[in-house]
């Protein structure tokens, strides 16, 4: 991925965070984002010193359409084309469907949808422009295949998103840019590891017998955004160690 850039929002930590060091490390310049300002620059300092490749970061809401164009804008000025594009933000609001609030239902469809669908129509924009291709991929959720308790709205909006890749096929190959999604499941990350039981209770339901690692979902968001994955497009990846040929729920 030498010479290629890329972008990922909601990337200060977790997931999002690793697919963007793995990235670098494989030699791409990569822009990171995360809402807050403070982590994303500490994000990106953490992972130019591990890697000593190039990454910077920049605060700000997905949901704004401004910050998407100013995010895209800064990319450009900063290493001068566009490539990879990654929509990794996204909120996770619980609730009983029978008492879901209407703010945090369209807050919801701002962040997750509306972050994944205006930042790939602004970058779609660019590569169009450059002529030379490149690869998008959203971020998904195994609750867009398996239904889970007070996740209505947020279930929703992740199976949205993998029928926006496939969608987006139709608009993006003609210019050579092929576009997936990946579906994690149960993953160690700082806010799921605040429950002291959670590596415990999603090894005993996983068939692999744990959940994931941050590692095993950015090795493979990282293989679809390859020129190896170059001819597969509208496509999901589940990365779950086998979690929804059964799913179990966790009680």
């Amino acid at each position: 991925m030498k010479n290629q850039v890329a972008i990922i929002t909601g990337a200060g930590k977790g997931i999002g965070r690793e697919i963007a060091k793995q990235l670098v490390i494989k030699g791409a310049a990569v822009l990171l984002n995360d809402l807050d300002a403070e982590l994303a620059e500490e994000a990106a300092k953490s992972i130019r010193e591990q890697t000593k490749g190039q990454c910077k970061g920049m605060g700000g809401d997905v949901s704004d359409l401004s910050f998407l164009e100013k995010f895209v804008d800064r990319a450009l000025s900063e290493f001068g084309r566009l490539d990879m594009v990654v929509a990794n933000a996204g909120i996770t609001l619980y609730g009983d469907f029978f008492t879901f609030p209407e703010k945090d239902f369209y807050k919801v469809l701002q962040v997750n949808l509306g972050g994944s669908f205006f930042l790939a129509q602004t970058a779609a924009k660019v590569m169009k422009k450059q002529g030379e291709g490149g690869s998008f991929l959203f971020t998904s959720s195994v609750t867009a295949h398996q239904a889970h308790l007070d996740l209505a709205a947020y279930g929703m909006t992740k199976a949205a998103i993998e029928m926006l890749a496939k969608n987006l096929v139709i608009d993006l190959s003609p210019h050579k840019i092929n576009v997936n999604s990946i579906a994690p499941g149960a993953t160690l990350t700082e806010r799921t590891q605040e429950d002291p039981d959670y590596a415990k209770t999603w090894a005993k339901i996983t068939p692999l017998g744990r959940p994931a690692s941050v590692e095993d979902i950015a090795h493979a968001a990282v293989f679809l955004l390859s020129p190896e994955a170059r001819h597969i497009t509208g496509q999901n990846l589940i990365i779950d160690g086998g979690w929804t040929s059964i799913s179990p729920l966790p009680k």
